[in-house]
Formats: C-alpha cells, structure tokens, sequence
C-alpha cells in the first residue's frame, strides 16, 4: 500500500522548457509508477501576472500535451485543470481565514513578483501561496515535487495544515517538499535567475525546432573568468544541463578539459545542443502525434477533472463540517 499521495503543478504562463522537463515533468513520470499522483495545469495561478487571454486556452492545450507526450499517463495519474475544480478556490478563500496577512507579505517570491510587476500588484498574487496550499490539501497529499524557490510556500503550506488541524481538528497531513537535481535549471542569457516560461529568450523549450535550440545555446552566457576561479554561474549552468543530458563520457571529457585549462566553450555548447535536441526530439514526435488526434485534450481533461472532482468534494465537505458550515446537497454532489 502506498504510504504518500504526490500534488504536483505546471503553470501556463508560456511554454513549457526543458527546465520544466529536467526538474519537473522527468520527477512526475517516475512518481506516477510508485504513489497516486494528482498533476494540475494551474491556470488560477497564472493569471496573478499580467497575461494575454487569448493566448491562455491555447497554452493550457498545450501544457496537456506536452505533459503527456513527456511520459504522464492520465491512466496512472489524475491530470486536470485548476479551473475544471472549483473546490480548489473554495478552500483557499476558507485558508485565507486563518493565515495571517504578514506571512503572506513576507513570502519571497511575492515581493519579487511585487517588484517585477509593481503596475499591477494584486490580491491574487499575495494569496498566491494560499492558493497553492489549498491545492495541495485538497487532496491529502503528503509529497510536493517543487523546485527550490517554492519551498517556502511549502513551509507556509505545512503551518496552514498544521494551523487547521489545531483549530478544527486532525484533517490535513503536513506535506514534504520533494527535491530533486536538476530541480533549479538557470536562464540561458542570465544565469543568475531561473529559466521561466515568461521569458522564452533564456530558455529551451520543449517545442523549440532544432535550429532554435542551437542558436539559444550558442548565445548562452558563459563568462568563464579568471583562471583557477569557482565556475561562473553561466558555465556552472551548462555544466548542470550537460550532466542531465548527455552520455557520462561526454561529461567527463569536458569536466577533464575544464580542470586543466583546455575547454573550448564552442565546443561544449555544441555538444549541449546536441543532448537537447535528442532530448526533446521524441517528445515533440509525440506532440505532434497528440495533437493530430481530435478530442485528445478533452478526453484527458474530462477523465481527470471527473477524477480530481470526486475527491475534491469529499475533503471540502470534511472541511466545511469541520469548520461547521452547512453542507449543501448541490455543494456535496458538484
């Protein structure tokens, strides 16, 4: 019997890279053959920024795909959309009763979002991480795949179960973030912040043809500086990608070459590209295979959005008892 249940999400804010895929989509592919897995398009969550609605239901399509394509088997998984379950903003506005203001205002990644878009700061994007925590409790899970600058929210997801359970009784587990290497892959043109999907100039992605990945690397920052120094963050990122990626050989040849003063960076880019585009070759295959058949997004979608459902109104009717609201027919049925 399985002793964890896996939450796990993706926003759509653009497309999906191999950041995601290295230190994401690889971790969820082999989660889903050991725990129950629930793996969200988290489109509440994407429009806490400034977004183009247009784009958005084309995005949310594709993140589908592209998560299948990269191994999630939504006979294995429960793959679904945040907006498919409405017990998810539910119990974040119930959350948002009982966490305090300055934990949310002292949140990271708020005050650099705040920073980043300070035209356009909003309730959304403090409650942000309340939102996620609901995402997670909704069902029970006990085992988060995040990267590492969402760990805070983790913790912060970790005191509004441990904060429920004192004040209204044991309901919630108390989940665990699940790191892995790979987990924090850096920007191609600045190495000292994280590949994003909001900025596709410094990142791989997982849609990019061929031509596209090797200009992107050859562009990539390296900055080797002076000799016998640490690795700069730039190379240190080729570096990271290049172990996720390519044959051990391959690694220990440059590893060799950058120990003793010989590397040519060129070179080590080309062999990167290399790794990338094998990389992602038989997955845009698969893509493209997916999204030449009719429906296959709305088959996917229906069967795990019914899936999270069921779940979902069973916790939110626990939650709603617990903190004695009424239970209505319609909200226990929905």
């Amino acid at each position: 019997m399985s002793t964890h249940t896996v939450f796990s999400g993706i926003q759509p804010s653009g497309g999906i890279h191999v950041g995601n895929l290295l230190g994401a989509l690889r971790n969820w592919v082999s989660l889903q053959d050991q725990y129950p897995c629930y793996f969200c398009i988290v489109d509440y969550h994407a429009i806490t920024v400034p977004y183009d609605p247009r784009e958005l239901p084309q995005r949310v399509r594709d993140a589908v795909l592209v998560n299948v394509a990269a191994g999630l088997d939504p006979n294995r998984s429960v793959i679904f959309v945040q907006s498919q379950v409405p017990q998810h903003t539910e119990l974040a506005w119930l959350f948002n009763c009982i966490t305090p203001l300055g934990q949310l205002q002292r949140m990271t990644q708020f005050k650099d979002k705040a920073r980043q878009h300070a035209e356009a700061v909003n309730a959304g994007l403090l409650n942000y991480p309340v939102l996620q925590a609901a995402d997670i409790l909704l069902y029970k899970a006990d085992l988060v795949p995040v990267g590492e600058d969402q760990v805070q929210h983790i913790e912060l997801t970790r005191d509004i179960a441990r904060r429920f359970n004192s004040l209204f009784g044991p309901t919630f587990p108390e989940p665990e973030a699940y790191l892995a290497k790979g987990a924090r892959i850096m920007a191609l043109d600045d190495p000292t912040r994280k590949m994003s999907k909001s900025e596709p100039r410094g990142a791989i992605g997982m849609l990019d043809p061929p031509e596209v990945i090797r200009e992107k690397v050859r562009s990539a920052v390296t900055d080797p500086g002076p000799a016998g120094a640490e690795m700069s963050p730039g190379v240190l990122n080729l570096f990271t990608l290049l172990e996720l990626t390519a044959p051990a050989d391959v690694v220990a040849h440059f590893r060799a070459a950058y120990s003793d003063g010989t590397i040519r960076y060129v070179e080590l880019k080309q062999a990167l590209a290399d790794a990338l585009v094998e990389l992602v070759t038989p997955i845009q295959e698969r893509y493209r295979e997916l999204s030449a058949r009719p429906g296959t997004v709305e088959e996917v979608l229906a069967a795990g959005g019914e899936r999270a459902r069921k779940v979902a109104s069973q916790v939110l009717a626990e939650v709603r008892d617990r903190m004695g609201l009424p239970v209505w027919a319609s909200v226990a049925g929905r």
